[in-house]
């Protein structure tokens, strides 16, 4: 019979396995009117292998969680971050680009990070690359996805007819299949942008995200499973990467983060291209001008912006003073996709 771990008596010291908390980093910025998110090289022999700025809590080092990941991303990559908030914590996947943690049981902190990119970020050393490279379904400016219609409903509703995969414990396949209805817009339902993390969860269980060589999938991949890109992430990071793409999302509805990712000045033609980025869906021009106006978001300049490929352009910056006239300042869109 095994023996049962009893708790310790008062004043006996506690013993446990060693647990490691690692602090990662989604910093997002907006490139060429598609977000990016910064990378830095694998720490193992994975080619083309690339991870999130990335570093174990350090107690004796770092003051608080905040301070260490800040600490991390400027010692990795040379960004001073501003704009900075912890998403998920996820303590079911190793990490593999920490070293000497093989006996440690990692617990790890997803944070996203909002920044603007740099023309010299590439002669600097720093590289940028396209969240929908790795999350192609979720980029729906010029319409529905091939990836969607092609290959990810099909498998969807194959897996679930077949049982070729796994649900998860306690759950029916009815049960699943609203999931699915809801997270991808299926049978008529509305895609609703805003659940980046549990559509790629769930393409993840179902096994059709290739494994990228680098962190270990929840189950198998299956035949066909998408390959997305020839740089191999973890699974572990590209899960913090669609936590931030997801509350990002949601973020700039009630908060004024947006302005986070735009110069002092900017036309609102720019405003506008750098939502639907995060979005992945087109808004109505006058609709949104209206938004933005009405809800004291903006203030014009006395600036003009002339080389628009069209007609001059007003320039406007954030309207800080939103900040003490209400408690939920934000671009209030929805793309409300049909599926």
């Amino acid at each position: 019979m095994n023996a049962v771990q009893r708790l310790p008596l008062p004043g006996e010291p506690y013993r446990t396995n060693a647990v490691e908390i690692s602090l990662n980093a989604a910093v997002l910025s907006i490139d060429h009117d598609a977000p990016c998110f910064l990378t830095v090289p694998r720490q193992n022999d994975v080619k083309n292998g690339i991870a999130l700025p990335s570093g174990p809590f350090v107690p004796s080092d770092h003051m608080t969680l905040d301070n260490g990941l800040r600490s991390w991303v400027l010692e990795q990559t040379g960004v001073e971050l501003g704009y900075l908030e912890q998403l998920y914590t996820f303590g079911d996947q190793p990490l593999p680009n920490l070293p000497g943690h093989n006996d440690k049981h990692i617990i790890s902190l997803g944070y996203m990070a909002l920044t603007r990119a740099k023309p010299d970020d590439a002669a600097e050393g720093r590289h940028w690359l396209g969240a929908y490279d790795f999350l192609p379904w979720e980029d729906w400016r010029d319409g529905k996805p091939e990836i969607l219609a092609q290959q990810i409903e099909p498998h969807l509703r194959d897996g679930l007819t077949s049982g070729s995969y796994q649900t998860n414990a306690g759950e029916h396949r009815g049960e699943r299949l609203e999931r699915l209805r809801i997270a991808f817009g299926l049978d008529g339902a509305a895609w609703d942008e805003e659940r980046v993390l549990e559509r790629y969860e769930l393409l993840q269980d179902a096994g059709l995200l290739a494994d990228p060589n680098g962190g270990s999938p929840v189950a198998p991949a299956r035949k066909g499973a998408l390959s997305l890109t020839a740089a191999a992430m973890s699974f572990a990071h590209r899960r913090i990467l669609a936590s931030a793409l997801g509350r990002l999302r949601a973020k700039i509805k009630y908060r004024p983060v947006l302005f986070e990712l735009m110069a002092g000045e900017f036309t609102l033609f720019e405003l506008q291209r750098t939502v639907e980025a995060i979005l992945g869906s087109r808004l109505h021009k006058q609709n949104f001008r209206r938004l933005v106006e009405s809800g004291g978001l903006v203030d014009p300049t006395t600036d003009i912006r002339t080389h628009t490929g069209g007609r001059p352009a007003k320039l406007f910056r954030f309207r800080r003073e939103v900040l003490l006239e209400r408690p939920a300042p934000g671009v209030r869109v929805r793309a409300g996709l049909a599926a």
